[in-house]
């Protein structure tokens, strides 16, 4: 019988993008807004977070040590895209290997909040920023965006196709800080103390790995089991690896 769930699963954050940059740098300054040219979908990813994908398809082309992956999935965001496709040139995976598109794991939709620095969101949202310090940034929901609650949403769905679809596959998800949080809640069963206490210790590396493997004996029909979370490949020439502080801004995934 074909199990339930992949035999392994990858969830990946992008590199770092021009976006991660830029937002720095507005928080730096103490700007209210972050200098960008793109809309956050098309945002690209920055020098640095190409030679951080690039390493991550090094690392499995040469041997890591759970095999390369069958099935691709990513975000329709660029810095995923672009993160999946380099990962591909490099030798992560099959270079025929098509990398499918999912519009569900997207990035947290920020609505009003887009764009913003946390100076730029009390100056102009007092009020979203009061909200979200009483509700939680779990169910907060800025008007136009999303909650991660409301992530979590779509992305069970998602977790739906995925056991349908490639069970006894090894897949990879490439997409953002938020999506791999949420869904830890999914396949972990953790709670919102649970899901915020591993977030407030520190936030997803760019380009690393959360992995699962599949455990027949665990319930039922078997389950996916946590192997590693937030580990980033071994980088050459020293390139740094990035872990964005946890700011309260639109730019973040």
């Amino acid at each position: 019988m074909t199990p339930r769930w992949p035999s392994t699963l990858w969830v990946v954050r992008h590199g770092q993008s021009a976006g991660n940059v830029a937002r720095d740098a507005a928080d730096a300054a103490g700007a209210e807004r972050i200098e960008l040219d793109h809309r956050d979908v098309d945002v690209p990813l920055s020098t640095l977070g190409m030679e951080q994908s690039r390493a991550l398809g090094d690392w499995f082309a040469a041997g890591e040590e759970n095999g390369r992956p069958e099935i691709m999935l990513a975000s329709p965001y660029r810095r995923a895209v672009q993160t999946a496709e380099i990962f591909r040139q490099a030798g992560g995976c099959q270079p025929q290997e098509k990398i499918c598109i999912d519009e569900r794991l997207r990035e947290k939709e920020f609505g009003v909040l887009d764009g913003l620095t946390r100076f730029g969101i009390s100056a102009s949202h007092p009020e979203q920023a009061e909200f979200r310090s009483l509700l939680g940034k779990f169910y907060h929901r800025p008007p136009g965006g999303e909650s991660w609650c409301d992530v979590i949403l779509r992305l069970r769905s998602l977790l739906d196709t995925v056991s349908l679809h490639y069970g006894g596959r090894r897949v990879m998800i490439v997409a953002h800080q938020v999506v791999v949080l949420c869904l830890r809640t999914i396949i972990e069963n953790l709670g919102e103390s649970e899901i915020l206490a591993i977030d407030k210790e520190g936030d997803v590396a760019n380009c690393a790995i959360t992995e699962y493997r599949f455990d027949p004996t665990i319930g039922r029909d078997g389950n996916l089991v946590l192997a590693r979370y937030n580990v980033t490949a071994p980088m050459k020439d020293e390139v740094p690896v990035t872990r964005e502080p946890d700011a309260m801004v639109a730019a973040r995934g």
